[in-house]
């Protein structure tokens, strides 16, 4: 496989696994919630919103490997 082909797998892989990680971050904030620790809420709220600026960027690459410069 060519190196800019594995490359795009490897980041779509790395965005899938981070979207499922955000689905769990999502569940625990909720159970933490629940049990009144806002602030590990908060924390864990900060965390999920930096994980889906990471996928953002790696969007971002993702596409700029379809065009190259």
């Amino acid at each position: 496989m060519e190196e800019k082909k594995r490359l795009s797998v490897v980041i779509e892989h790395w965005i899938e696994h981070n979207q499922s990680h955000m689905g769990e971050y999502k569940k625990w904030a909720e159970r933490a919630s629940i049990l009144g620790l806002v602030p590990v809420k908060s924390e864990i709220d900060e965390a999920i919103k930096k994980l889906f600026l990471i996928n953002h960027h790696l969007e971002k690459a993702l596409g700029a490997l379809s065009f190259p410069q």
